[in-house]
């Protein structure tokens, strides 16, 4: 297994990097987007580096700032820019209206218009067709468990070992990432390390030794599983529902991580 590397001036890479990403609307937190920058620079394996959902391109250009600065090929952007009928309605937003020109000019005003490949379309329009290596995967789309379950079937079997993948708002109150990551990652013995930062849950893929991670996933997932009862109904939470929610989401560990703690917990053989 490669040793993960955490390349030089990163922390400086990173601050610049959100100093850009924050200028753009969106709800990534700082803790998030730091997060994210280190899973761009640190990942171990060769392949791209693609987003399920951009929005108006926070996420965007924080990925692509920190590759850029560093090498490391493309970010892959995937979404359709329109807007969902519950969005539409709650915010009277015209049918006709698309975050795709505000996200150009994001991408334009951070300087990583060159280095993002834009694919306007739903995951599902792409993955069929997919074919190259993923070493991250980072899933923001359709927060609806069957959305989010497209898009990690869809391309998670791309990933490399050692490839890491991340569900944004798996801890806020959205029946999708949560649901997916505990079933098809957690329980899943091609997975090894894990964990959340903030409302981000990652794990990175390890089809030759996930089997001695299983205490620590299954350590993760019952305190996670908690939560997926409670969001199932897909309506929002209120009175004591939500009170609970809050209750069993605090009992997650999820504080930031640095990217030399990361990296020693990538580098563990084993969960013991």
């Amino acid at each position: 297994m490669d040793a993960v590397a955490i390349p030089p001036n990163l922390e400086n890479v990173l601050d610049e990097a959100w100093e850009a990403a924050d200028r753009v609307p969106g709800f990534l937190v700082k803790s998030e987007a730091r997060f994210l920058g280190t899973v761009a620079a640190c990942a171990p394996g060769k392949g791209s580096i693609v987003e399920i959902g951009s929005f108006k391109g926070r996420s965007t250009v924080m990925l692509a700032k920190v590759a850029k600065y560093y090498g490391l090929g493309p970010i892959v952007s995937i979404d359709p820019h329109g807007f969902n009928s519950a969005e539409l309605q709650k915010h009277r937003i015209s049918p006709d209206a698309s975050s795709f020109q505000e996200f150009c000019k994001n991408l334009e005003a951070a300087g990583v218009s060159d280095f993002v490949d834009i694919r306007r379309a739903l995951s599902s329009d792409v993955s069929p067709g997919w074919t190259a290596p993923i070493r991250f995967l980072w899933i923001d789309g359709d927060h609806s468990y069957e959305g989010a379950r497209q898009d990690f079937e869809g391309f998670s079997r791309h990933l490399v070992p050692q490839g890491i993948v991340g569900f944004h708002d798996a801890l806020h109150a959205f029946a999708g990432p949560i649901r997916v990551f505990v079933e098809e990652v957690l329980r899943c013995n091609e997975f090894g390390p894990a964990g959340f930062v903030h409302s981000i849950a990652w794990s990175q893929f390890r089809p030759y030794d996930g089997r001695s991670f299983a205490e620590q996933r299954a350590r993760l997932e019952q305190r996670a599983e908690r939560l997926i009862p409670l969001l199932a109904s897909n309506s929002e939470l209120h009175g004591l529902r939500k009170l609970k929610f809050k209750l069993l989401r605090s009992r997650v560990p999820r504080t930031a991580i640095a990217p030399g703690e990361w990296a020693s917990v990538l580098d563990r053989r084993s969960a013991r």
